[in-house]
């Protein structure tokens, strides 16, 4: 059976009102009750205690001492009764019988000088009444003793009245608690429900909802980590579908790439098979395919190197490197690519800077920042420059070429970005997979890479990488 958070609350609250309010009404009307007869044999003692007092003081007038009592206290609605040692009654203002009834206990009491109060007495009397018994003790000894009543029928009234005004008091605070109970408690299931909804519209991919939260209590809070929570899931989800666009991009691109040198591999072999080559234009077929052959496996490796490098499986053997001498090994490399595009390569570095890196990574490094600065420069010039800088040495990799839109300078860095514009706007390069194999390899290196560009005017990388310490 279902029953709503609402009403849960309601009843819980209004359950443990209910009852803290009967064991309040409970206690307090015992209280009450309790104060209104001690309150009652307290008062019938004290003119007991008066009247003895009295009348030790004045025997000779003790009639009209008790007489005049007894009109006092007749219109307090009290009647009293002095007795002599053998419980006879001396004199007495509304009992009739001629001694006055106690169980043995009472009268040893007594005897001894005790007090004796009853709040509550229905059955010696001719109505229910409070009494109270004081022994009277002259020259120390018991010489008789004083009984005053009063009839419970006035504490009642009294005790009843209070009780009329608790019950009245009890509903109305009641009602007060259950109305302050359901406007809590529909707060509370509102702020509840909200989450409900968000959640729900999580679970259906809307990660754009949000709801108010504050450090008021515990749900503000959970409100605030859901928020949280939903902010993390659009980002994970914005980075999973642009890796998913990425991926697919990357495979219709290798795909792309792929098909044309295996095209034309296979167009050469079936040409040799078949005889279909003249023998001038064989070698020329031969090297065709030998350079398509070699397209593809730097499309293999540079996916591989890049693999290598994300999972870590890439020890780095760092050594002090003559950078002009690596430098220099760089330009003897590209040069000829270079020549083909009219560029030039310019080498700038003092004799006695040394870069602590591993030298085959370290040259990886630039050559596919010389190759990607060559790609993109026509008739221009490609610098090699490297110095010290406090406790790092710096190797800047600049041309003349058309340069990097400002909107893509960060996103160079990404895996396949080359192969995404490749088929479209980028007629250089091949699997873009080249800088950011650079990216990572400089990290290993704890080393720091920076690019600045300017359209149409040229590209500048710079490298930093910390130099070794001296022990």
């Amino acid at each position: 059976m279902k029953i709503k958070y609402l009403y849960q609350q309601v009843v819980s609250h209004f359950s443990v009102i209910v009852i803290a309010f009967l064991l309040l009404s409970l206690l307090f009307s015992h209280y009450v009750e309790q104060f209104v007869y001690d309150n009652k044999t307290d008062e019938l003692a004290t003119y007991g205690e008066t009247i003895l007092r009295d009348i030790q003081k004045d025997q000779r007038n003790s009639n009209k001492i008790l007489q005049s009592y007894g009109h006092v206290l007749n219109g307090r609605d009290i009647q009293y009764s002095l007795f002599d040692e053998k419980s006879a009654i001396i004199y007495s203002t509304g009992i009739n019988t001629p001694l006055i009834e106690l169980s043995e206990k009472e009268w040893h009491n007594i005897k001894n000088g005790e007090t004796i109060s009853v709040k509550q007495d229905f059955n010696r009397f001719n109505e229910a009444v409070t009494f109270v018994l004081l022994p009277y003790i002259h020259n120390q000894q018991f010489i008789g003793g004083i009984l005053l009543t009063s009839p419970i029928k006035g504490s009642r009234e009294v005790i009843s009245q209070m009780n009329a005004y608790l019950i009245v008091t009890t509903f109305i605070a009641l009602a007060i608690s259950l109305l302050l109970s359901w406007i809590l408690s529909t707060f509370h299931v509102r702020r509840i429900k909200r989450l409900q909804l968000a959640t729900s519209a999580v679970a259906q991919g809307d990660y754009s909802v949000r709801i108010p939260s504050s450090d008021f209590d515990e749900i503000g809070e959970l409100a605030g980590d859901f928020n949280g929570m939903v902010e993390k899931l659009d980002t994970s989800m914005e980075e999973i579908e642009n890796l998913e666009n990425r991926r697919r991009q990357f495979m219709a691109d290798v795909s792309h790439e792929l098909r044309t040198p295996l095209t034309t591999i296979r167009g050469i072999i079936e040409g040799l098979k078949n005889n279909m080559i003249p023998e001038s234009e064989k070698v020329k077929g031969l090297q065709l395919a030998t350079n398509e052959t070699m397209r593809l496996i730097r499309l293999v490796n540079e996916n591989l190197d890049y693999e290598k490098i994300r999972s870590n499986q890439v020890t780095l053997i760092k050594q002090d490197i003559q950078l002009i001498e690596l430098l220099e090994i760089i330009k003897d490399q590209l040069e000829g690519v270079a020549v083909e595009r009219h560029n030039e390569i310019v080498v700038a570095a003092d004799p006695d800077v040394l870069v602590f890196a591993d030298y085959d990574r370290l040259t990886q490094i630039l050559i596919n920042i010389t190759k990607n600065s060559i790609q993109f420069t026509e008739n221009g010039r490609i610098y090699l420059r490297g110095y010290t800088n406090d406790n790092n040495c710096v190797i800047e990799i600049e041309d003349t070429g058309i340069g990097i839109d400002p909107d893509d300078i960060e996103r160079i860095w990404g895996r396949f970005y080359k192969a995404i514009v490749s088929r479209t706007t980028n007629p250089y390069g091949e699997f873009g997979l080249g800088l950011s194999i650079v990216k990572s390899l400089v990290t290993m290196h704890n080393g720091t890479i920076d690019v600045t560009s300017e359209k149409g005017k040229g590209t500048k990388f710079t490298l930093m990488f910390p130099r070794q310490l001296e022990n």
